[in-house]
């Protein structure tokens, strides 16, 4: 009961997308689950001592540090609702630090390596479309989720702004650059139609071969499809693009504060970890024209 209520909240209250509320009713079912198998009948029952008893079964299990951070923090929403609501007075996971996540390279492309993606679609219907998905994941930084549930009426040509309203409590403006726009008018204008065929009343933004929705299946297929035409297979993902996004806007004088606004961040925290690639562009900038250096 209290699971429903509570995935009906995060998407009423925080409009959430479809997977990330998928993510938290499992991770919250994963939970309760393992209460139930220590006997624990009532979660309105859970002490501290049943959520360091779970995370300790999470790490024993072999999950990594970030899949253990992931689950502890829907838990930890979910008790947080049950507090909101009047069930319980405190939050047992309160005071339970996340486990420390060892941090891994950021990868992200350089200027040179977007040139040569976005240059690589051809000009047939579905080269249009590509090249359309590529120039807009690069100009905004939008997360797949976004991208793929973004409709034709979320985008504003005139003003040159895209509306993800699904990644939080409030709808997210992000601006659109003039060779973005340009190739997604070219998509929306001139092929979009062609690949509705039939399906004339869908609002997909992004359209497959069959008139419906792309899918994210479709997205990895098509950036795999890039990324060995073009020889960056090894490092094309859709976040490798969000993450160059945002530290290209970093190396070029953007803020902190707007870049965490373009970005959807809710903590800053989340957005700083692109400083430390700005931080070694500056070093190697000092390093190579400092006369001292």
């Amino acid at each position: 009961m209290y699971t429903e209520e509570f995935v009906n909240y995060l998407q009423k209250e925080k409009r959430m997308a479809a997977n990330t509320l998928e993510a938290y009713k499992r991770d919250v079912v994963g939970f309760l689950s393992f209460e139930e198998s220590r006997g624990m009948t009532d979660v309105l029952e859970t002490s501290s001592t049943e959520i360091v008893a779970y995370l300790h079964s999470l790490k024993t299990s072999g999950k990594s540090a970030s899949t253990v951070n992931r689950k502890l923090a829907s838990v930890r929403s979910f008790f947080n609702y049950l507090v909101k609501q009047g069930y319980i007075t405190e939050n047992p996971t309160t005071g339970i630090k996340s486990p420390k996540i060892e941090r891994k390279e950021l990868e992200y492309l350089s200027l040179e390596e977007i040139d040569q993606l976005l240059e690589s679609p051809d000009t047939s219907l579905k080269g249009i479309r590509d090249r359309a998905i590529l120039e807009v994941l690069y100009a905004t930084g939008i997360k797949v989720s976004e991208l793929i549930e973004a409709n034709v009426e979320d985008v504003n040509f005139r003003m040159g702004f895209i509306t993800c309203a699904q990644s939080s409590s409030r709808a997210r403006i992000v601006p659109l650059g003039r060779p973005s726009r340009a190739a997604l008018e070219e998509y929306v204008y001139d092929v979009r139609k062609k690949l509705l065929k039939d399906n004339k009343d869908e609002k997909a933004l992004f359209v497959n071969y069959y008139g419906q929705r792309i899918t994210r299946q479709g997205l990895w297929k098509m950036l795999r499809e890039y990324g060995e035409k073009t020889g960056l297979s090894h490092k094309l993902t859709p976040n490798t693009l969000r993450n160059s996004f945002a530290v290209h806007m970093l190396q070029n004088g953007a803020d902190l504060k707007s870049l965490q606004e373009l970005m959807g961040h809710e903590d800053i925290t989340a957005t700083q970890v692109y400083l430390s690639a700005t931080k070694n562009r500056i070093k190697d900038v000092y390093d190579k024209t400092h006369p001292r250096a």
